[in-house]
């Protein structure tokens, strides 16, 4: 099991070469070399063992299959911080079969399945535990099938984000005419763009890598994202004020590639698959734990964390949903489940 510190160019000339090897010289492939599953794990988060979802992951992923005795018949080289392209350019890859497993939030595969984009309508979940139980209830269902179908990838697992989504500024915000006009850096995604407009910001979609030279240059006055997030990208540096607005529990996926699902051996595939579902649920504890502390950390750094008018946000967004619903109506038994759901 190995953490990959290298760029995107020396990945692929090295990906490359390594191809071009295969078909020249199948002779020189040792047995114990052929007989090892590689497969490629991607993260656009820091290379953080704690505070950074995909490495948890990552980290809980090789423990657990060590645990089911695979350790030495599957080997996962994690690449964070971007190292193979941005969010939009692995998913895509990952659709391919380029590469194999990418751990991010659900709302980047919008993009591809725009019904996932379910997940990130405004003040849909109340938490995360609420959250599971709704999937546990079939709400993800519709979704992952849906993805699978447009999209050629499978959900492995669902975990959590290291908490809920706030906004972080560099000034104060508690209510909605606080957050007008300033630019406010969401995914590159619809459904949170439109959120964060409704709210009141002036939101920007911008690619993970590019939020902190932004924030630098004064072309975002803020962003909104979890707590351990911007611990472990340091975004704190640049914007001193987080709104608990808690607009969005966007779940984790753990994205897996079809043609790498089709390709792996049945019996490995079995023991794999186990292993990367017992990583998602270490994972959620995890981030339980570390949404607090992480918090506190800001704190100590110099961020005022404060509470927000929430109601007063979660007014303006209230017809988003009913909005998707008309758009997209098969949308509608999904968000009922998760409104039917208690925490």
């Amino acid at each position: 099991m190995t953490i990959v510190p290298v760029s995107r160019r020396t990945f692929i000339k090295s990906s490359t070469a390594a191809t071009a090897g295969l078909v020249l010289s199948p002779a020189i492939i040792g047995r114990a070399e052929a007989a090892t599953l590689k497969l490629k794990c991607s993260s656009s988060l820091p290379n953080d063992p704690k505070y950074a979802n995909g490495r948890v992951y990552y980290d809980n992923l090789v423990k657990n299959l060590k645990g089911n005795g695979l350790g030495e018949q599957v080997e996962v080289a994690f690449f964070p911080d971007n190292q193979l392209g941005q969010e939009i350019d692995v998913i895509n890859s990952v659709k391919l079969g380029v590469i194999d497993l990418m751990v991010s939030g659900s709302s980047i595969s919008a993009n591809l399945v725009p019904l996932v984009g379910t997940f990130d309508l405004g003040f849909l979940f109340s938490s995360f535990p609420q959250q599971t139980k709704a999937f546990d209830s079939g709400a993800a269902k519709p979704i992952e099938d849906a993805l699978l179908k447009g999209g050629n990838i499978r959900i492995i697992a669902w975990a959590y984000n290291f908490g809920s989504r706030s906004v972080l500024a560099k000034k104060p915000v508690k209510t909605p005419e606080d957050l007008a006009g300033l630019k406010i850096r969401t995914l590159p995604n619809p459904v949170i763009t439109e959120c964060l407009r409704l709210m009141g910001a002036a939101a920007t979609p911008l690619a993970f890598g590019e939020i902190y030279t932004a924030l630098q240059a004064g072309v975002l006055d803020g962003l909104e994202h979890d707590p351990p997030t911007i611990l472990a990208s340091k975004f704190f540096e640049t914007a001193k004020f987080y709104a608990l607005t808690q607009h969005n529990f966007s779940p984790l996926a753990i994205y897996f590639s079809d043609v790498t699902y089709n390709r792996m051996d049945p019996k490995l595939r079995e023991g794999f698959l186990d292993a990367a579902k017992k990583a998602a649920a270490d994972t959620r504890a995890h981030g339980l734990a570390v949404e607090k502390e992480a918090l506190a950390t800001l704190g100590e750094k110099g961020v005022t964390v404060a509470e927000c008018d929430r109601e007063a946000f979660k007014k303006r967004v209230a017809p988003q949903h009913e909005n998707f619903i008309k758009a997209r109506p098969e949308s509608k038994p999904v968000i009922d489940i998760i409104r039917a759901t208690q925490a």
